[in-house]
């Protein structure tokens, strides 16, 4: 039974499913209790510098048990004391007996836990930038290539004017684009919580220092330095403000709304037989119709970016019930909404990478589609075209409306070809610009700067925003389905 254990109990899938190791291991508790003992270092250190009866002996106890974490005593400890960070705190004192004495020297609870949260938040935003990169790196390479592919454009999910495969794929960047500045400034507005006491008055380290208010000062800004922060808040309570967990679950709740739009397009696309996501040869896509192929990658960034979406409501009520200095009603909410957020959002990233690096284009498919609505889209220029040879644009509009009417009819009570075109040609009023016709529906005509505007924005605002990702873009994905 022992051997069956795991598959005893819940297991989230987030992480036995689908979660890269890098991730995974950023909200493990192995990352998350040798960070606290990092952090008890770090104060010791500090305070010994600034003239603490600490020495040289403890520090160096400290450092090389560091990794040396006995999880089953600090489970045993917590039942007992009902206090985690205390759990830990006996923990590491038992494996360093000349430290335990100064371990924690000063601290309340916060200093460990609200300081680890942080740097688990801006270490999670450096996993998750380099893979948005990646996509729209991927994705701006694809715009690039289908920059002058004529495609309907779809107002309503009803036919409209001509785009350009390119320049729709660039409506997806503009997005992520956007949720790529907006996760970088989320990760550079991030501080330390710093070294600030109990209720964040720094009361009990004034006390340690015999009321030197600048070594209290100087204390917070070594240990904000040896953590990589390069400021830290300069007013807390207990806590640092949840209104910073708003912040950085708010900018991954917009990120999943753009994958959700981008992969709901590629749906919509794929039932059109336009575009499909990557398909592996072996790959089944329905249990019941082999001829299937669904698109089940872009399925699952939808599915999985509803729930980074939902968790955006966890911080905003957490942020807005914490009384006073600090209430603990905060505490069992992040332990959930914090991981899952940056978990689902690295979830996503991998997948649509895994997408973007192998979406497939039907040039024939779009063709077909173009020129089965083209027409009718066409019946402006042809009006033109007719006012050009001296006609009236009036009989001209009428003459098309009823040619219109009659192709229309064609095409939804009988299910035929849009034969406008055939009505046009066969209607001797439209002579003097029969030689024109072809010409006039060329759909290369109907797509306005669509090329250009791919162009110039890949140029000005796409390629410049990958620049400090270089290093990092060769990264494969291979889906594990």
């Amino acid at each position: 039974m022992e051997g069956a254990d795991e598959y005893s109990k819940y297991r989230s899938p987030l992480v036995s499913r689908y979660a890269s190791k890098e991730m995974a291991y950023n909200f493990s508790d192995r990352k998350k209790f040798t960070t606290w003992r990092k952090l008890w270092i770090y104060l010791a250190k500090a305070e010994k510098a600034l003239g603490l009866p600490i020495t040289d002996a403890q520090i160096l106890e400290m450092e090389s048990r560091a990794e040396d974490i006995d999880f089953a005593m600090a489970a045993e400890e917590e039942r007992k004391l009902r206090h985690d960070v205390m759990a830990h705190v006996h923990t590491f004192a038992s494996c360093c007996p000349a430290a335990a004495p100064i371990i924690h020297l000063g601290a309340t609870s916060c200093y460990v836990g609200d300081n680890t949260d942080l740097i688990m938040l801006r270490d999670g935003f450096d996993i998750l930038l380099p893979k948005l990169a990646r996509v729209v790196d991927r994705l701006a390479n694809f715009a690039e290539k289908y920059a002058d592919l004529p495609t309907l454009g779809f107002t309503h999910y009803q036919p409209a004017q001509l785009t350009t495969v390119g320049k729709r794929a660039c409506l997806w960047l503009q997005d992520l684009a956007m949720d790529m500045r907006n996760l970088q400034r989320a990760r550079d507005d991030l501080r330390f919580r710093g070294v600030k006491g109990t209720t964040g008055t720094q009361a009990s380290f004034l006390q340690l220092f015999q009321g030197d208010h600048d070594k209290v000062e100087e204390l917070d800004r070594m240990v904000t330095e040896m953590a990589g922060f390069k400021k830290a808040y300069l007013v807390t309570g207990q806590t640092y403000s949840r209104k910073v967990d708003v912040d950085c679950l708010s900018n991954l709740a917009s990120l999943g709304a753009t994958v959700h739009k981008i992969c709901t397009d590629i749906r919509l696309l794929a039932n059109l037989k336009e575009i499909e996501e990557p398909f592996e040869k072996e790959q089944i896509g329905s249990s019941a119709m082999p001829y299937k192929r669904n698109p089940m990658r872009s399925e699952r960034c939808c599915s999985l970016a509803r729930h980074l979406v939902a968790l955006m409501a966890d911080p905003l009520q957490t942020a807005s019930v914490q009384w006073l200095e600090r209430t603990l009603d905060d505490s069992a909410n992040r332990r959930i909404s914090l991981p899952e957020s940056f978990l689902t959002a690295d979830i996503i990233l991998s997948t649509l990478q895994n997408i973007t690096e192998g979406l497939v284009v039907y040039p024939k498919v779009i063709e077909r589609h173009i020129r089965h609505e083209l027409p009718f889209m066409a019946t402006e220029n042809i009006i033109m075209a007719m006012v050009k040879a001296g006609g009236n644009r009036q009989d001209c509009h009428e003459k098309i409306r009823v040619l219109s009417q009659e192709a229309a009819a064609v095409v939804k009570q009988e299910g035929g070809d849009n034969d406008l075109l055939a009505r046009v040609q066969r209607d001797p009023y439209f002579a003097p610009i029969l030689g024109q016709l072809d010409a006039l529906l060329d759909p290369k005509t109907f797509i306005g700067r669509a090329p250009q505007q791919v162009s110039r924005f890949l140029s000005e605002e796409v390629r410049p925003l990958l620049e400090p990702y270089k290093a990092k873009m060769d990264v494969k994905i291979e889906l594990e389905l």
